[in-house]
C-alpha cells in the first residue's frame, strides 16, 4: 500500500482564500505573516471579509501588494466593536512590530514639555520627558530642547519661579545664585510668602495657555503703581520681566493670529522617500518645527501616507483642536473620531483653503521641500562614502550597519565602553550604547580587558538573541579605536563566541596622535594607510571621534554621579528623611563627620544608636 503524500500547506492568494471562508463581516484587524513568523503587513477593516476577500482575487494595484501576497504564509485577526477600535489597534499593533509593508513613521522621540510641578506646596518649574505620571501641569510639546530651553529661560525671568530639586529646597539656608540673579523668588528661605509665589505660578499658567497680553497688561500696572509710590527697585525688577516676555514674541519669526492651539503637517514625497514637516503653536506662539522621514514606497498614495503618519504620529502624544495640513488623510472621519476618544474632546482635521491657516500649512510645505532635498543629497553623498568604505577595507558588500566601539576612563576608575552605530541615514544615535565595566579582576587602566568585555557582553547577546529567534541585529562591519593589540582582543572574543563572520578592523591613531595618518588593521593583512585627503578616511576619522566622544562623555556622566553620591546614603539606617535633617543641621556631609555624637543625637529623627555608627562610620580605618 503506498503512503499518501501530504497535502503541501497553503500560502499565498490560496490561504488567504481559505482564511475568507470563516472571516466574520465584522469590524477588525487583520495581520500578514510570512516567513520566520516575520510580520509582513498590519491593516484594519470596517468588514473583514469584505476588505481580506480583495487579496484572495488577486487583482492588485501594484506589484508591491502581489508581492506581499505571494510572501505570506500565515494570517491572524482580531474582531474589534467598531472601525475606530479597529484604528487604534492598528496604530499599535503598526508601532510596535514595525511591519515591512507598512508606512512607518520612524525616528518617533518624545517631545520635551515644560511641567509646573504640584505635589509640594512651592510649585516646580521643570522640563520633562514621557509620560505625565507627576502630578502637575503639562504644557508643550516644544519641536526641541533648545525651544523649551529658552521658553524655561524667559519664565524663570519673568515668573521667578524655581527649578531647583525638594531635597535643595529643603537644605537651603540662604538664597541660591539664581536668586541673586533674579530669577528666582527664594520661596526656599521665606523671601516671599507661598501665597505670593503661588500667585507668580498662576501668572506662569496664564501666560502658558496663551494669555500674555493679560498678564503683560498686569505687571505694566503693578510698575506704573510701584513708579508712583516712588518703589523704583520694584518697578526696575518688574520692567524686567516684562522685558523677558516680550522677547518671546520677538524672538519667534511665526506667531499666528488666529492660530491659538494647532499641530501643522506638510507631506512631500518624491522618488520613493517622503519627508513630513510638523510644527507646533501653543497659546498662540510657534514653539517650532520637526522634520520626519517617514518609511514608505513609490506606490503609496499620499492620502495614505498621511493618515498612516498622523495615527502613528498621536498614539503616544497629546493631540491639539486643530490638526491643519496640506493633504486630506483617507479615512478622516475615522481619523477625526478615533482622536476625539483619546483626547476625550472634538478634534479637527482641516486642509484650509485660503487665510493664514493656508499660509502656515503653504511655510510647513516649503520647508518639507527642503528638508527631503537636503536628505536626498545627503543619502547620495552617504551611499558613495559607503561604497568607499567597502572597496578600502576589502569588504564583501557595502555596510549598511557600522559598529565603532571606543573605552574612556581616568586612571580605571568609572570606566565606561561607548558603541555608536553608523549606515546609509548617518548617525544612528538611537543604537548608540554605553557599557558600564563591570569586572572587579581587571588592573586598572588594562583597555584590551575592557574592549573584551563590551565586546562579549555586547556578541553574547546578539548569540542568545539569535538562539531564541528575536529580531536581532548584526553588524556588517565593526570598527575599533587601537591597533594590532586591541584588534587582537576583539577577535579573541568573537572567536569565543562563535561570531566570526562580521569583518572587525582596529584604526590607530597616527603618532603624535595625528589625524590624517591612521594606520588600519585587519586579520590576515599588513597594516596599512589610506590617501591623506581622501573622502573615505575623512569619513573613517568622523566615525572614530564620534566614538571617542560618546565614550568620554559617557564617562564624565558617570564621574559627575560619582562626585555627586553623598556619603550620607551609604550608612545604614540613614535614608532621605534623616539625611534631610543631618544636612540641615550641620550643612554638608563633611559638617555631620565632624559632630560627635551627642550632636549627632540632638537632630531630629536620629537615635543615639544611630548617631553612634554614623560617627563611626566616618572614623573608620
Amino acid at each position: 500500500m503506498l503512503d499518501t503524500p501530504a497535502e503541501a500547506p497553503l500560502r499565498g492568494a490560496a490561504l488567504i482564500k481559505d482564511e475568507v471562508r470563516r472571516l466574520p463581516d465584522k469590524p477588525g484587524v487583520y495581520r500578514m505573516i510570512g516567513d520566520d513568523a516575520e510580520v509582513l503587513y498590519v491593516g484594519k477593516a470596517r468588514s473583514l471579509k469584505k476588505r481580506v476577500v480583495q487579496y484572495a482575487q488577486g487583482r492588485f494595484h501594484t506589484q508591491r501588494i502581489a508581492h506581499m501576497v505571494d510572501l505570506t504564509r500565515a494570517m491572524e485577526f482580531v474582531v474589534t466593536r467598531t472601525e475606530t477600535d479597529a484604528l487604534l489597534l492598528e496604530i499599535n499593533l503598526i508601532k510596535q512590530l514595525k511591519p515591512r509593508f507598512n508606512v512607518l513613521l520612524r525616528d518617533d522621540k518624545s517631545f520635551p514639555e515644560i511641567l509646573i510641578r504640584r505635589n509640594h506646596p512651592a510649585p516646580q518649574l521643570k522640563k520633562h520627558r514621557g509620560a505625565h505620571a507627576i502630578p502637575g501641569d503639562y504644557y508643550g510639546p516644544f519641536a526641541s530642547a533648545w525651544a523649551v530651553n529658552r521658553t524655561l529661560n524667559t519664565l524663570q525671568k519673568a515668573f521667578l519661579l524655581r527649578s531647583c530639586t525638594d531635597s535643595v529646597y529643603e537644605t537651603r539656608t540662604r538664597p541660591c545664585m539664581l536668586h541673586q540673579i533674579r530669577r528666582c523668588s527664594a520661596p526656599c528661605t521665606g523671601l516671599v510668602s507661598l501665597e505670593d509665589y503661588n500667585g507668580l505660578v498662576g501668572q506662569a499658567e496664564l501666560f502658558l495657555r496663551g494669555k500674555s497680553r493679560s498678564v503683560m497688561a498686569r505687571m505694566s500696572a503693578e510698575m506704573q503703581a510701584a513708579a508712583d509710590d516712588l518703589e523704583f527697585e520694584r518697578a526696575a525688577r518688574l520692567r524686567d520681566r516684562i522685558r523677558a516676555l516680550a522677547s518671546i514674541a520677538q524672538e519667534t519669526k511665526v506667531n499666528p493670529e488666529t492660530v491659538d492651539e494647532a499641530d501643522v503637517f506638510a507631506l512631500h514625497a518624491e522618488g520613493g522617500q517622503a519627508c513630513v514637516q510638523v510644527f507646533f503653536f501653543r497659546a498662540g506662539q510657534n514653539w517650532g518645527n520637526r522634520a520626519y522621514f517617514p518609511r514608505v514606497d513609490k506606490s503609496d498614495e499620499d492620502p495614505d501616507v498621511m493618515a498612516a503618519f498622523l495615527g502613528q504620529f498621536y498614539e503616544d502624544k497629546p493631540i491639539p483642536r486643530l490638526v491643519l495640513l496640506n493633504v486630506e488623510p483617507s479615512d478622516k472621519d475615522l481619523l477625526c473620531e478615533a482622536f476625539a476618544i483619546k483626547a476625550g474632546r472634538k478634534v479637527e482635521i482641516i486642509r484650509p483653503q485660503r487665510g493664514e491657516k493656508r499660509e502656515l500649512v503653504e511655510a510647513a510645505l516649503t520647508n518639507a521641500r527642503e528638508a527631503l532635498g537636503r536628505k536626498m543629497a545627503e543619502s547620495s553623498a552617504q551611499s558613495k562614502l559607503l561604497a568607499g568604505v567597502c572597496e578600502a577595507l576589502g569588504l564583501e558588500a557595502q555596510p549598511e550597519r557600522i559598529e565603532v566601539y571606543d573605552n574612556s576612563h581616568i586612571m580605571g576608575t568609572n570606566a565606561v565602553g561607548g558603541m555608536i552605530v553608523a549606515g546609509p541615514e548617518g548617525f544612528q544615535k538611537n543604537q548608540y550604547r554605553k557599557f558600564n565595566i563591570r569586572s572587579t579582576e581587571l588592573t586598572p587602566g588594562d583597555d584590551y580587558g575592557m574592549m573584551k568585555e563590551v565586546l562579549r557582553r555586547r556578541f553574547a547577546r546578539l548569540v542568545r538573541e539569535e538562539e531564541e529567534g528575536e529580531d536581532a541585529v548584526r553588524p556588517d562591519l565593526v570598527l575599533i579605536d587601537g591597533g594590532a593589540g586591541q584588534l587582537a582582543a576583539a577577535l579573541e572574543v568573537m572567536a569565543d563566541l562563535g561570531v566570526q563572520d562580521v569583518p572587525v578592523v582596529g584604526v590607530a591613531k597616527g603618532p603624535d596622535r595625528d589625524a590624517g595618518l591612521e594606520r588600519f588593521f585587519i586579520p590576515g593583512k599588513e597594516p596599512f594607510m589610506l590617501e591623506p585627503k581622501s573622502p573615505v578616511l575623512y569619513y573613517l576619522q568622523r566615525l572614530r571621534d564620534e566614538a571617542h566622544r560618546f565614550a568620554i562623555g559617557s564617562h564624565r556622566t558617570r564621574r559627575a554621579m560619582d562626585m555627586r553620591r553623598n556619603p550620607l546614603d551609604e550608612i545604614e539606617g540613614v535614608g532621605p528623611s534623616r539625611k534631610r535633617a543631618l544636612l540641615h543641621a550641620f550643612g554638608s556631609a563633611r559638617g555631620a563627620s565632624r559632630a560627635s555624637v551627642e550632636d549627632l543625637a540632638k537632630v531630629d529623627g536620629v537615635s543615639e544608636a544611630l548617631a553612634q555608627r554614623i560617627h563611626d562610620f566616618f572614623r573608620k580605618a
